[in-house]
Parts: C-alpha cells; structure tokens; sequence
C-alpha cells in the first residue's frame, strides 16, 4: 500500500486549470524571455493586484533563486542580510547568500518571526567598529513563515519604520504567501503588504503551480538593471511563456487564493482533529504547515501509512513532526489520519 504523503506542498503536479492552459496554447509561436504575451498579460495583473503599475515584475523557477538573485542584486559586497535562525536562506539554502559574499545576521526566535527590538540592536551592534564589520543592509522576513507563523498587519507596518528609520531594504520570501493572505488570522492585504515592502516573490511552486515564483520589485531604484541580474544566474528562461500562462491563470480571477485556502482549510482540520485527540503543537499555525508533538511511538505508527518530516527531537520520548498540505490534499485522507491517530 502506498503512503499518503504530508511531506510537503508540491508533491503533486499542476491544477488542472493550469494544464489545460498549457495545452491550448501549446502552438502559438511567442517571443521567449518572458517578452510573450501571457507573461505580459501575467505581470499586468499582478501589476493590478498590489495596485502598483510601476511595479517590475520578474518570473524565475524557484524560491532559492529567487531569494539570491533578489538579495544579491540589492546589496553590495560588505552588507549583510539580517533574517531569522529559521529563515530559509539561513538553514535549507546550501549556504547561497553567503556563496555571494553576504553574511547573515541571524536573530534567534521562537515563532520564526523578527522583532523591531530585534533589527536595531543588529544594527547598533555593527556601528561600533566600522569598517572592521559587515554593513546590515537588508531585513529578510517569510510569509508564512518556515513554521507556519503569519505576520500581522502591525508587524509588518513596524518593522517596515525600523527598516526607514535605518535606511535598511525590507524583502519578503512568499514562497507560502498564499497560505498567509488566506489564512483566518491574518489582516493585511497584497495591496497593503506590498506598499510596505521593497521586494517580495510570489510563490507558485508550493501554490499549485507546475513550477515558478514572481519576483515583485517596488523599489524603482532596483528594476532597471535586474534583467541583468537574472540572466547573469542563468534565471532568464527562454521559454518564459511557461512561467506567464501560469502566473495568467493564478490572478486573472482568483485561482491563487482559491487553491491556497484549500490547503489551510485541509490543515486546520487536522489541527482540530490532533488537538481534540489531546496533542500539542511547537507553533500557533493558522496556515498550511502544522506542528504537532507526539511520542515517538505513535510516529512510528503512522509512519507506516503516511510520509512526514520528523522536525525536532523534543525529548527522549517525544518529537515535533511537520504535516503540510495542499491544494490538492484529499479530505478523506485528512478524516483517516486524525481516526489513525
């Protein structure tokens, strides 16, 4: 018998809607690089969606791509990245960042999120020997975060003013933004997210999508020359059109936040169902990634029939694992891990 897998969110191919696309505009002839018409037609809407016709709009294949590329075109060789211990750049990177010549500050967290507090003392800690230490320049943050943890609208507004006040650049990874914006805790809109941010990526790999993430630069100071930032590492693809149908799809109704709030949905099931049987949880995750604590032996079990990430060791007897869903995880399936548990 096969395993269920709650291993992660990309474990199936496509939405059908985006397959049929492919397939009924599979021979028209298209200019490459994104220069196509649904790529232009994709970042239009995109465009509409954070209402921001200035924005640049850039298609590329994955989240460590895109989190290099972005960070790399921003800052020079002495500034570093401040983002938290959990931050995807920091541990599940290869050491990419740092592969370009750009420390990261890391801040210790316990719900994946920063602090204001937490950014100006990294800055005032690396103004006490200039030049002997790097430069802080740039303030990753996720959303959601790597443990399923949403920023609020009052997060997001603070560390956006201690990132002016710093004249620090604020980029988002949005490798699971969908989950966020459809999650039933979370206030802000793309609209409002965006005008607080200087460069964000929309993820679609981990939404639905076959492949691909859309970087969104609003800072004008950084959209001119990042066409050259992306063909440098070899990111420019040149059938684009693969990226633009997919991205056409997800914002020309509501496709994107459709799928998204499925998967939550999924996942808050099975929280419920996990919290009803007595169990706890390493994070307060209204999204699509859950944490629970179980004894080692139940794990064992339910090893047997389905696939998961053991996260954390807790202790001894105990461990956190991680269970994610998608836009594709069937409710049965959800219905007969809580009756197995």
């Amino acid at each position: 018998m096969s395993k269920y897998s709650f291993k992660n969110d990309y474990s199936e191919g496509a939405h059908p809607q985006i397959l049929e696309a492919f397939t009924t505009t599979n021979f028209d002839q298209q200019n490459g690089y994104c220069d196509d018409d649904y790529s232009l037609e994709a970042i239009e809407f995109i465009r509409s969606k954070i209402q921001n016709p200035n924005a640049g709009v850039f298609f590329l294949s994955g989240g460590t791509q895109a989190n290099l590329i972005v960070i790399a075109a921003m800052l020079r060789p002495f500034e570093s990245v401040i983002a938290a211990n959990t931050g995807h750049i920091n541990i599940h990177e290869t050491g990419a960042i740092e592969a370009v010549g750009h420390k990261i500050n890391q801040i210790f967290t316990t719900d994946g999120k920063l602090k204001p507090s937490d950014i100006q003392n990294v800055v005032d800690e690396h103004e006490n020997d200039p030049p002997h230490m790097v430069k802080p320049k740039l303030v990753y943050i996720s959303n959601s975060t790597e443990i399923g943890t949403i920023y609020l609208k009052n997060e997001i507004a603070a560390i956006s003013n201690v990132c002016k006040a710093n004249n620090l650049y604020l980029f988002m990874d949005g490798a699971r933004l969908a989950s966020a914006l459809t999650s039933e805790k979370n206030d802000i809109t793309l609209i409002e997210l965006s005008k607080y941010l200087d460069a964000l990526y929309i993820g679609g790999t981990k939404n639905g999508g076959l492949i691909g993430e859309a970087i969104v630069i609003n800072n004008p100071d950084f959209i001119a020359d990042f066409p050259y930032h992306l063909k440098q590492r070899g990111a420019l693809l040149g059938k684009g059109r693969v990226f633009g149908i997919q991205f056409r799809e997800f914002f020309r109704e509501n496709l994107y936040f459709e799928l998204a709030a499925h998967a939550n949905k999924m996942a808050q099931k099975l929280t419920k169902g996990i919290t009803d049987a007595g169990y706890s949880f390493l994070s307060d995750s209204p999204t699509n990634q859950i944490f629970p604590i179980f004894p080692n032996k139940i794990i064992e079990e339910l090893s047997l029939k389905y696939e998961f990430y053991v996260w954390a060791k807790v202790d001894d007897e105990n461990s956190v694992i991680r269970l994610v869903t998608s836009w594709a995880t069937k409710e049965e399936a959800v219905n007969q891990f809580v009756e197995d548990l």
